[in-house]
């Protein structure tokens, strides 16, 4: 799949996989710095890489992480196979699903797929919940639940693919209208993203250093978002404060402060 919204650019074409070695090394940095409890394991489509990301939730729980698992259920052929995809996970303590079901992963909000993999994770007493994006055009409202599982309805955010793909026909604001970052907190983040290149952000895009060149718990330790010469800007002004410290190139409007 190569979904229109999607924020790291994931698509059949993307490179860069993390091995193993580099799995347990950020798991175990992680406990090292005694401020995380939850790891998360994002897209692109990891399943893709399945025994691998298998090994990385049974790393991450005999850590003592409670691990949510994040994914487009392309492989929930039915029920059944589900089940089989699902259950060495299962099996484990403190696993979680996060499914995406909307208008950019399929046709309907409600993808058979997804309901597949739903079904399987009740027979298998796995919690499970629906990550749905809003879709400007839709003429059907996102459902509440799927198969008895909450779906959460999350803002489009204009930035990866979506900037290309869907920015042109949104509404817009003046750009000087976005003076903050209005999903992350640069100053004191409750959360990191790691990606296989090694590149620590604290917002897709904004790297604060590569824990496979310093010890991800050094950068976490030494994180002085006010001494970084792109973060400082953004939690001053936002990225109006960002254009004006560098004088950059700007268009008059924009969709969003992503945008």
């Amino acid at each position: 799949m190569e979904c229109d919204h999607c924020f790291v650019w994931g698509s059949p074409k993307a490179g860069g996989v993390f091995t193993i070695e580099q799995i347990k090394n950020v798991l175990a940095e992680a406990k090292n710095l005694g401020t995380v409890d939850f790891v998360s394991l994002e897209g692109g489509e990891h399943f893709l890489y399945y025994p691998i990301m298998v090994r990385a939730v049974e790393e991450a729980v005999k850590l003592g992480f409670r691990v949510e698992v994040l994914s487009n259920c392309y492989w929930a052929t039915s029920p059944e196979d589900a089940v089989e995809w699902l259950l060495p996970m299962a099996k484990a303590e403190n696993v979680e699903l996060s499914l995406s079901s909307d208008l950019y992963h399929g046709e309907n909000w409600r993808i058979e797929e997804v309901e597949n993999a739903v079904k399987a994770a009740n027979d298998l007493n796995m919690k499970a919940e629906i990550l749905s994006i809003k879709y400007p055009k839709a003429k059907v409202s996102c459902p509440s639940e799927i198969e008895g599982a909450k779906v959460g309805l999350y803002e489009l955010m204009y930035k990866g693919r979506a900037t290309s793909k869907l920015a042109q026909e949104a509404d817009k604001k003046p750009w000087r209208e976005f003076t903050e970052c209005p999903y992350e907190d640069l100053v004191d983040p409750e959360r990191v993203h790691v990606d296989p290149l090694g590149y620590v952000h604290v917002c897709q895009g904004l790297s604060i250093g590569n824990a496979w060149q310093k010890p991800f718990s050094k950068i976490i330790e030494e994180y002085n978002p006010c001494e970084n010469p792109i973060l400082e800007p953004l939690i001053r002004g936002g990225p109006v404060a960002l254009v004006e410290k560098f004088g950059l190139p700007h268009d008059e409007f924009y969709a969003d402060a992503c945008h």
